[in-house]
């Protein structure tokens, strides 16, 4: 390669790297005034106790990160994240029905919890989001996993589904 052209793609290489470096990025796109957020333990409607904490530590591990935000204390946080868990359901969608009256054969379960959430901007005052009836849902199967593994697929898929909420606003 001759030296013109390979100073021409060094220099070309140069002002795309020193362009880039004048950009930063946001992951999750909120309003440029909130940096950071608070996430309070949901109420919970349900008779399974354990939710409340898993899902709040679902959020607080998940939430801040994909939004571009960073954690903070509820008093001193620009937006809160706020709701109530509606539901905890153990439904049976694939089993294999017993011949001659036989029990039917359980194949795969499903565990679905639902919730109701708020991300309200404290600067504001305002609903950045506003989520009544979201829904998370994990199968397992019978045999060879566990109600616990649905429950945090679950889980997973409803921290997902209020971050795809909450970034569809902006």
């Amino acid at each position: 390669m001759n030296r013109p052209r390979l100073f021409a793609r060094a220099a070309c290489l140069a002002v795309v790297v020193g362009t880039g470096c004048n950009y930063s990025l946001r992951g999750g796109s909120f309003p440029e005034h909130i940096h950071t957020i608070a996430i309070l333990p949901f109420e919970n409607e349900t008779t399974r106790l354990e939710l409340t904490q898993e899902l709040f530590d679902a959020m607080t591990r998940d939430l801040p990160r994909a939004l571009g935000v960073q954690s903070a204390a509820p008093e001193l946080a620009d937006a809160v994240v706020e709701g109530r868990i509606v539901s905890y359901q153990l439904t049976t969608p694939n089993y294999r029905p017993g011949a001659g009256g036989d029990r039917a054969e359980v194949l795969q379960r499903q565990v679905a919890i639902s919730v109701s959430v708020e991300i309200v901007d404290r600067v504001e005052n305002v609903i950045l989001f506003e989520g009544p009836a979201l829904r998370g849902e994990g199968q397992y199967l019978e045999q060879t996993e566990t109600e616990e593994e649905g429950k945090q697929e679950a889980l997973e898929i409803l921290v997902q589904s209020i971050v795809d909420g909450a970034q569809s606003n902006w």
